[in-house]
């Protein structure tokens, strides 16, 4: 089912569920992803948990949304879309969406959170090589030459997560990737929430990707391990990449399940 939300600043995402019945789950997607990035998770989930997915500014159906792109202004819209819900929630987030459900986790509205392979800090300079670059170099190709060259380097992937990469970009503006690394001043060494981590107050899982795959470096993720405290649950898939809910569905799947039967 969807259904388009008034954000509190008087923009509007759409928001899709399934299931109809036991714990909600909000899911939270990354950079040139959408809502429809979840359709796997919540077709896993849904005769368990009431699962909620939304557009993130700049991404899918809210490619053209105005307003800010900073962390802070994506927490509130999840707040927006908690208040929608109105029931306590278990936030899932992957990325750019893992960090906004770090932030999130810590809200009143949260019972727990999964963060898969989150941006808790982005190094300063390297916003443009590891983000920018390949965004402006795909979204300035024709529509169906963009779906020709990810539907060739995505084989691992299954349909249902490349049709939801469609749909992301589909009216996608790179713009919005250059701001959402400016506005959060990352080359000012401002995306860091290391922090916010340590002795975490509410149940948290972190799935990260393997050495030399993951957008945490070694030095974040030994960080977690020593100083996020009695709530934190690291695991880390050491064969897969930054997409491992993706390529390493099942194995993502059966933790987040059996975390939410826990938590939820």
């Amino acid at each position: 089912m969807e259904r388009l939300l008034q954000l509190d600043d008087g923009a509007q995402t759409t928001l899709e569920s399934w299931g109809s019945r036991g714990p909600v789950v909000i899911c939270i997607h990354g950079i040139t992803s959408s809502r429809k990035a979840w359709v796997r998770t919540a077709e896993s989930l849904q005769s368990t948990c009431r699962i909620f997915a939304y557009d993130q500014r700049g991404h899918g159906d809210s490619a053209r949304v105005q307003g800010p792109m900073t962390l802070s202004r994506s927490l509130d819209d999840v707040r927006a879309v908690a208040r929608a819900i109105g029931e306590p929630a278990v936030l899932i987030g992957h990325s750019w969406g893992g960090a906004v459900a770090l932030l999130a986790g810590r809200e009143p509205f949260a019972r727990a959170a999964v963060a898969i392979d989150p941006m808790v800090r982005v190094e300063p300079g390297s916003w443009r090589r590891e983000y920018l670059d390949d965004t402006e170099s795909d979204l300035a190709l024709e529509r169906g030459e963009l779906e020709r060259q990810l539907r060739e380097r995505l084989t691992a992937w299954a349909e249902h997560d490349i049709v939801g990469k469609l749909h992301a970009v589909r009216e996608m503006d790179a713009r919005a990737i250059a701001r959402l690394g400016s506005e959060n001043e990352v080359d000012a060494g401002r995306w860091d929430l290391r922090q916010i981590v340590d002795e975490y107050p509410k149940p948290l899982l972190v799935l990260a990707a393997g050495p030399g795959e993951s957008v945490m470096s070694d030095e974040d993720i030994e960080r977690i391990r020593a100083r996020g405290g009695p709530n934190v649950r690291l695991e880390i898939l050491a064969d897969q990449g930054h997409n491992l809910h993706r390529t390493a569905f099942a194995r993502y799947i059966d933790q987040t399940k059996r975390f939410i039967e826990e938590y939820g």
